[in-house]
């Protein structure tokens, strides 16, 4: 059967914020066609944590009930396959995929998330979401006590160990080059007995994904038993930047508190607009988007 091509909502990405979004317009009559590649960041990570109710699970089990659970709305269709391209039309929208495929909508959603980039290290994407991770509240539990790596620099190095050292009294910083902390963030950190170790990282021992130990480039090995990870990221879609989409200065979409971005129409949610990168803030800002969207539309036609 020919899939429809007109809708009155597109969202592109279909992990946590996409249903999300997806679930608040279908419960609306809206006609939704959600969009997904099939490549989540958190694809290896083994369990999720700091969400009621989904405590543990792993990410798949969660989007897979997910969308089930959306697939039960009849005015929301899914389709599997990356968008590449956006353009405005004279009614909206139009959304073209990889495949040369071409559909309309009133509305855009993304929910595209984004992309890590992460140093060039061997072995660090097979810990990468496992026992290198990213965020003390998703995984710092699981991890307490332990001795604990941070890789990175600067603000955000000291943003992390502040957080992590409720969880940990043996924590080392290591920032692959010259320390770049303010006199006072070294102080705090020597204060609390964080170390500081500027040697590059040439390997990340591990088995089956979980940290052993990290190899320096001057042959010194350091014992871990998780290590913490802070890096730039890219947008996973640049879509939203073709179509005019304002960035804030760290690189996410700029939205305001109804998730609207800068172009009118267009809407965001998940982590490609929020530095709180979690499944439940992904869920929420999902469902705030889902039913904005939704007034928009009933203020347009009512």
């Amino acid at each position: 059967m020919k899939q429809e091509t007109i809708f009155d909502v597109i969202i592109v990405g279909g992990s946590y914020a996409g249903l999300s979004a997806a679930m608040s317009l279908g419960r609306s009559l809206r006609k939704v066609l959600v969009i997904d590649s099939g490549k989540p960041c958190n694809i290896q990570t083994p369990h999720s944590h700091n969400f009621l109710t989904q405590d543990g699970k792993t990410p798949k089990e969660i989007s897979t009930i997910a969308k089930e659970q959306v697939k039960k709305y009849d005015t929301v269709e899914f389709y599997d396959g990356l968008a590449t391209e956006g353009k405005k039309t004279e009614n909206g929208f139009e959304i073209i995929t990889k495949r040369g495929e071409r559909f309309q909508a009133k509305k855009l959603i993304f929910a595209t998330g984004i992309v890590d980039e992460v140093p060039n290290i061997k072995g660090f994407w097979d810990c990468w979401g496992i026992s290198l991770i990213h965020c003390p509240y998703c995984h710092g539990y699981e991890f307490k006590t332990k001795k604990t790596g941070i890789i990175a620099n600067g603000e955000r190095g000291f943003h992390i160990a502040s957080l992590v050292n409720n969880l940990t009294n043996d924590l080392t910083i290591l920032t692959r080059g010259k320390a770049e902390f303010t006199e006072e963030q070294t102080q705090k950190l020597k204060q609390n007995n964080i170390n500081i170790i500027e040697t590059e990282i040439d390997e990340i021992q591990h088995q089956n994904g979980y940290i052993e130990s990290l190899i320096l480039s001057d042959g010194e090995k350091l014992n871990f038993d998780a290590v913490y990870g802070a890096f730039h990221f890219k947008q996973h879609s640049d879509i939203p930047g073709s179509l005019g989409c304002e960035f804030t200065e760290h690189g996410h979409i700029k939205i305001d508190n109804l998730q609207k971005t800068t172009i009118s129409g267009v809407y965001a949610c998940g982590d490609n607009s929020c530095p709180m990168r979690s499944v439940a803030n992904a869920v929420y800002t999902g469902n705030l988007t889902g039913a904005m969207v939704n007034m928009e539309l009933t203020n347009e036609g009512f």
